[in-house]
């Protein structure tokens, strides 16, 4: 399946989630994190990011669609940092993901309309990567919400030092305490377990406008309140011991190249109707055949 798809620690941006594409999710209904998420991203060649993108994405839309695939995924493109594109996929367990990639491997049709597609679309990238992640409940606070409705993330890359991973889970449970007490404020953290170096997380924030970017950031000084002044000064220093990089960006939600529920589409079917021609949004495609190596 090559749709097998990506705030970390700032004091003025609150961390979030929102469970990604399932077949078993409800209209309206909030549901947990997959504990599995596979990312795959594409990186465009320049101008052939937009509207040639999404025309090349059509036909996997059209190949999934038309085999009624059981397995969906959520599209996201990057307004920051390189032209990319990233194909998000959840799964209960990597046993439903070796079955899901075996099943569309065997379906003859199928395969073959996507090795197709998979050519034109290769044209126009530079690059493509895969990860695997897991979800993290230990470091997650109130993830469930209404994906649906969500439209945009917010999706951080931690690269934590050789051997301080436990000072990481410390600051991460540092934030679930600081924000414990703000009903509005939630995330999902995932540790990477293949296509990144050892000790890599990554965060996802949902977004229903960028109007909650202005809020998350003046709801920071309500953080520093809540650890007060020694416990800022001490996840401070844990984060300049555990902490080699991070980088954030954010996405935008691109429903003329995502594959989702039909649960989603009947919740908010403005957004999630595609009157291109190209139907609900689009279905995984196979895993990516380059070296994986990144979330975000």
């Amino acid at each position: 399946m090559r749709r097998l798809a990506g705030i970390l620690l700032s004091i003025c941006v609150v961390w979030g989630w929102a469970s990604i594409a399932s077949g078993q999710e409800k209209s309206g209904v909030t549901t947990p994190p997959p504990k599995v998420l596979v990312v795959a991203r594409e990186f465009m060649k320049p101008g052939r990011a937009g509207t040639p993108h999404e025309k090349s994405e059509s036909a996997f839309v059209q190949a999934m669609m038309h085999a009624k695939w059981p397995t969906h995924y959520l599209a996201v493109d990057a307004v920051s940092g390189k032209p990319r594109s990233l194909f998000l996929t959840g799964y209960d367990s990597f046993d439903a993901w070796e079955k899901d990639a075996n099943a569309e491997q065997k379906n003859a049709v199928l395969s073959a309309a996507i090795d197709r597609a998979s050519l034109a679309d290769g044209d126009l990238q530079s690059d493509a990567d895969t990860s695997v992640l897991v979800y993290r409940e230990d470091l997650s606070l109130r993830p469930n919400v209404d994906i649906a409705h969500m439209r945009s993330f917010d999706i951080t890359l931690i690269r934590v030092k050789p051997g301080h991973s436990k000072d990481f889970e410390a600051i991460a449970k540092m934030y679930m305490t600081g924000w414990e007490g703000t009903p509005d404020v939630h995330w999902a953290l995932y540790e990477a377990t293949y296509g990144q170096v050892n000790d890599t997380y990554v965060v996802f924030s949902p977004l229903k406008s960028a109007s909650e970017i202005d809020h998350n950031i003046a709801s920071g000084k309500d953080f520093e309140s809540k650890l007060g002044e020694d416990g800022m000064k001490k996840m401070s220093e844990l984060e300049s011991a555990a902490i080699e990089s991070m980088q954030s960006n954010l996405f935008l939600f691109n429903p003329r190249m995502s594959y989702v529920s039909p649960d989603w589409v009947k919740a908010d079917p403005e957004f999630w109707t595609v009157k291109s021609g190209t139907g609900m949004a689009a279905a995984p495609k196979k895993l990516a055949k380059t070296a994986p190596s990144g979330a975000n």
